[in-house]
């Protein structure tokens, strides 16, 4: 391995940086820091270009993706461990029932669960984000796009998603987690399915919803039914594909009254 190849590496949108080239700050970062609003007037404005930017090309890139759901979970999880297995297992699981699988497209659970998708002979997409550190897509994601805005990102993690499959992971799956359980309890996306995998390692998050969140009111006693939790992959897959079907029926039940309410509105 040479020198170069070693070096710090940073992706900027479509651009790479590395060494001395790399900025002591990220656009997200540049973005919220109010020590900055001297900068708002002349800056702001070709930032919203930028960021409208990551929209068209993550549209562009993504519209054509077959049904797809999106994995999440922690980037620090190693081959060989049981969560990276069970990760492996769900990209597979996903590829062979039809499902491009999209995640963050870095390292730990992430790389596994592309790896399940290419290997089952799916569909791999990765969404890359600049971070402070280091971070590069992993070497099995077949469709990446790196991304400056995390919310940006997040757009295109839920637009083209039939459903969230969220494997354990830190404050970043935790925020995707629960950005998707408020977007659908706000009724903010039609309703798709949310899935928990590693029954031990939610259980303490899941008791302490159920024992303090419902009885202070803070959330109602069915919106845990958003949340099915498992350690089986097929039962995940099952879910998603049944959750699939229903919004089918109900589509198709409408498109029917609407015919139905046309044909006597003629009369």
């Amino acid at each position: 391995m040479t020198n170069a190849s070693r070096r710090p590496e940073r992706h900027k949108g479509p651009v790479t940086l590395r060494g001395e080239a790399i900025p002591p700050s990220t656009a997200d970062e540049r973005l919220l820091d109010s020590r900055t609003r001297d900068e708002w007037k002349t800056k702001d404005a070709w930032r919203a270009l930028r960021i409208l930017s990551e929209f068209v090309e993550g549209f562009e890139e993504l519209s054509d993706l077959p049904p797809a759901v999106s994995v999440f979970g922690s980037a620090r999880n190693k081959p060989g461990t049981p969560e990276w297995d069970l990760a492996e297992r769900v990209g597979t699981a996903l590829a062979r029932a039809g499902y491009a699988v999209i995640t963050g497209g870095g390292p730990g659970l992430m790389e596994a669960a592309n790896k399940g998708a290419v290997d089952a002979g799916g569909l791999s997409v990765g969404l890359g984000i600049e971070l402070p550190f280091e971070q590069k897509l992993n070497d099995w994601v077949q469709i990446g796009i790196d991304f400056r805005y995390f919310f940006a990102r997040k757009t295109m993690f839920v637009k083209y998603a039939s459903g969230f499959v969220v494997l354990p992971g830190g404050f970043g799956t935790m925020d995707e987690l629960f950005e998707a359980l408020t977007l659908v309890q706000t009724r903010k996306v039609t309703r798709f399915p949310v899935v928990l995998m590693g029954i031990d390692y939610w259980a303490g998050l899941l008791d302490w919803i159920r024992r303090t969140m419902i009885p202070g009111g803070k959330i109602g006693a069915n919106d845990l039914d958003l949340i099915c939790l498992t350690d089986d992959p097929d039962e995940a897959v099952r879910h998603i594909l049944e959750a699939d079907q229903a919004m089918a029926d109900r589509a198709a039940a409408k498109a029917a009254a609407d015919t139905k309410a046309a044909e006597k509105a003629a009369d």
